[in-house]
């Protein structure tokens, strides 16, 4: 077997586009970026390229560290590289940062040509199928045709999904991880409250505030403070956390008394410090809108009819935000209409962010399958 190393040193790039993209929403942009990265070396066939969607607070940076950033390692430098599971001495891999988002591609912060200013909250209401509209633009420039695998987590997962249903002919091989078809009304909820505290934080001033000079940092810290929980497992927060004092004993004020508050409240001040409220708002609205049944009067077998492709689905245990009975959904419905599935449930004490971790089950399972991909 190769040795496991990372991809070492890469550097982002940029596309830009100037046929109009029409938005679900009815929304137009004009012309647009995308920054992504690749990992790896394109086939002369371009038979073995395979495309990773980030998931809501994830960019185009999957792999690998920059070289004026050392620290600077990719959000799944242990899944992608020489070695790994998504090897890519075999694989030509391609991240690339959303629509909306605020990582270089173009977002709220973006210039609007049309006013000279930040788009700020004129920037148009995005969806997931706008993302993999736009991705297969960047495919085009690219010249991959088809895809040996779209992958995803979470978010990054419905993209995936998306992308054997929109393309089904440019993609051989769905790979869903910690996804579902659609959100649950529980999810929905959690969403509005993280939405509601960005909207209502002073400092917001109506998404404009670039023109103010200001973040609304209290909203975004609270929100993903919110979102971190639902992260978790109960498990997890246990055994890292407890209920261990800061200081020992108990203060009796509502400063920092709790190791679980001083955990969430790093998170959320490192959050606020370089993510944009406009992208999280959008974003987030995104994963509430997708639901692939919805022109198919809710019926999934019916909407996942159109998929040619192979699919991988994982799933784990203590993931109660996208929990394995969501995945199973979406195994019912392919299975309904002949496609072949390989589904694993994975055994995990770390909730939703089992993802982006090292389990080997996992891991070796993902192994598995990237290595039966023909290219």
């Amino acid at each position: 077997m190769t040795a496991t190393r990372s991809v070492g040193i890469v550097t982002a790039q940029r596309a830009r586009f100037t046929e109009p993209l029409l938005l679900r929403s009815g929304g137009v942009l004009p012309a647009y970026e995308l920054v992504y990265e690749t990992y790896g070396t394109l086939n002369a066939s371009g038979s073995n390229a395979v495309l990773v969607c980030h998931a809501l607070s994830g960019s185009h940076h999957v792999a690998g560290v920059y070289a004026d950033q050392p620290k600077s390692t990719g959000w799944w430098d242990n899944l992608v590289g020489p070695g790994k599971p998504l090897d890519t001495n075999k694989f030509f891999v391609v991240g690339v940062n959303n629509l909306g988002g605020c990582f270089g591609s173009t977002g709220p912060m973006s210039h609007n040509p049309a006013t000279d200013r930040p788009w700020g909250a004129d920037f148009p209401f995005v969806t997931v199928e706008d993302w993999v509209d736009s991705h297969a633009r960047l495919a085009d420039q690219l010249g991959i045709q088809s895809w040996a695998a779209v992958l995803g987590g979470s978010l990054g997962g419905m993209q995936a999904l998306a992308w054997t249903l929109r393309y089904p002919e440019r993609v051989r091989h769905g790979m869903v991880i910690a996804a579902a078809p659609t959100l649950s009304t529980e999810n929905i909820a959690f969403n509005e409250v993280a939405r509601q505290a960005i909207l209502t934080d002073p400092e917001f001033h109506g998404g404009n505030y670039y023109a103010h000079g200001v973040v609304p940092a209290r909203g975004l810290r609270l929100a993903r403070m919110l979102g971190h929980i639902t992260y978790l497992s109960d498990d997890a927060m246990a055994e890292k956390f407890g209920r261990k004092l800061r200081h020992g004993e108990h203060k009796y004020h509502f400063d920092v008394e709790y190791e679980i508050e001083s955990y969430l409240r790093y998170q959320g001040d490192k959050f606020a410090g370089f993510f944009d409220a406009n992208t999280y708002l959008l974003t987030t609205k995104a994963l509430d809108y997708f639901d692939p049944a919805l022109d198919f009067e809710g019926d999934l077998c019916a909407s996942l009819a159109r998929a040619k492709a192979k699919f991988f689905l994982a799933s784990f245990s203590t993931d109660w935000r996208f929990a394995p009975a969501r995945s199973r959904e979406i195994v019912y419905a392919l299975l309904h209409n002949k496609r072949e599935v390989s589904y694993v449930e994975i055994d995990s004490s770390a909730g939703h962010d089992s993802f982006l971790l090292d389990n080997p089950h996992y891991h070796a399972a993902m192994r598995a399958y990237f290595q039966n991909i023909e290219v």
